[in-house]
């Protein structure tokens, strides 16, 4: 890989010395400095001043045959004349660049019916498109004119977050404000959702880890189910003011009731012990999923776990499309993901040992556990059961702000 620094520093040079330089100074001054920068500084020497390898391995070749002593007859310089040397293909080809270009952005080209308008853009296929319109190029020519066109090979760009709430900016406002609500009076603060379905086996997982030269992890070729094992699912549950996580990995459905399992299990485990005193919990959710806003069945276990705690339960949602937001992505997820790349996920006791150890210099502490339980599928809330849910909308977003009070505090 070629040091940024080192082309910065010889661009800056050849800035200051070009306009003394003639070509075959020029080249012998572009060899000397590949040469003093040791490995690796040809291909730094020829991207900084954009001068071909070839070109600069003759200037090399030129620097060895140079007189070492002095009074030592020297070789006759030989030094083309300004406007000579062959002329570039763009100057003796007038219509290869747009023929290029057409092929490459046929939209922007006027040109939707592109033979490559629904296939890979590759450069040997662009050369070969291009021999068939007559034009004298090679694979290596197209990279050439795609770099003097402005083009560079680029990777989609995750940007663009479709129509988003017109109330996007203020629900964001109003989630914080409650947080730091909670968080004044001591109460707990909790983001809650599920992580990705993991396979369970020894399949490739993504990222790499330090080994021995030449001895990587071997895992299977094909990513079919173990169908002993299966998937696993992580659900979490992060403290935002302790900075402590609890996931519980089920081996079933991903539902309502296992997103409120998993919510009890915390509190039991880590939430009771460090909140002696709290009187209700706020939960940062997501917009869908388990804990979607429109799930009656979350409703209706959280009422079930507000009954058995009595706690007040308060319930905010962030707005469609803006899950990435949600303080468990990007402070625990991202965590226990960076903790067991290149780790095939071989059993589901390996996978709680790695979320379980799971740690960051800013204290982040998680405990994990097997939930085995099966849940169902596809229950159905019919209205009497959802209004027997002692639940308080909220004036602003009724729908994504609520609170679930236990039936005692209600009937009282």
């Amino acid at each position: 890989m070629i040091n940024p620094m080192l082309v910065v520093t010889v661009k800056q040079k050849y800035r200051r010395l070009s306009p003394h330089l003639d070509e075959r100074t020029l080249r012998l001054w572009a060899a000397n400095e590949a040469l003093a920068l040791g490995h690796g500084g040809a291909s730094a020497v020829a991207q900084a001043v954009g001068i071909s390898r070839t070109t600069l391995h003759t200037g090399i070749q030129e620097l060895s045959r140079l007189p070492t002593r002095k009074g030592t007859e020297a070789e006759k310089p030989r030094i083309r004349r300004p406007g000579g040397g062959r002329k570039s293909l763009i100057e003796k080809d007038r219509t290869l660049l747009r023929d290029l270009e057409s092929l490459v952005e046929p939209a922007t080209r006027g040109d939707p019916d592109s033979p490559l308008r629904w296939t890979c853009r590759s450069t040997t296929r662009l050369a070969d498109d291009l021999r068939a319109c007559q034009h004298a190029v090679s694979q290596r020519t197209v990279c050439d004119l795609l770099a003097h066109l402005g083009y560079s090979l680029q990777a989609n760009k995750k940007t663009r977050e479709g129509a988003s709430h017109p109330d996007r900016d203020a629900q964001f406002s109003h989630i914080a404000q409650t947080v730091k609500a909670f968080q004044r009076r001591g109460q707990p603060v909790i983001s809650v959702d599920a992580k990705k379905k993991e396979l369970v086996g020894n399949f490739k997982n993504p990222g790499r880890s330090w080994r021995k030269k030449r001895t990587p992890m071997e895992v299977n070729i094909h990513d079919f189910a173990d169908p002993r094992l299966g998937k696993v699912v992580p659900y979490g549950v992060y403290d935002v003011s302790a900075n402590q996580g609890w996931v519980s990995v089920g081996i079933d459905h991903d539902t309502a009731q296992f997103a409120v399992e998993t919510i009890r299990r915390w509190w039991h485990e880590m939430g009771r012990p460090l909140y002696p005193k709290a009187r209700e919990i706020l939960v940062t959710a997501d917009c869908g999923g388990s804990n979607g806003h429109r799930v009656r069945l979350w409703k209706v276990e959280l009422q079930k776990l507000a009954d058995q705690l009595g706690l007040k339960i308060h319930v905010c949602h962030f707005p469609p499309g803006t899950s990435k937001w949600n303080k468990i992505e990007h402070r625990m997820f991202c965590c226990i993901s960076q903790n067991w790349k290149g780790r095939p996920l071989s059993s589901r006791e390996v996978i709680v040992n790695l979320i379980s150890n799971t740690t960051t210099k800013t204290g982040l502490r998680i405990k994990a556990a097997l939930d085995d339980s099966q849940y169902q599928t596809r229950i159905k809330v019919n209205n009497k059961e959802l209004e027997a849910v002692a639940i308080t909308e909220s004036d602003f977003h009724g729908e994504w702000n609520y609170r679930i009070a236990p039936h005692a505090s209600a009937d009282a």
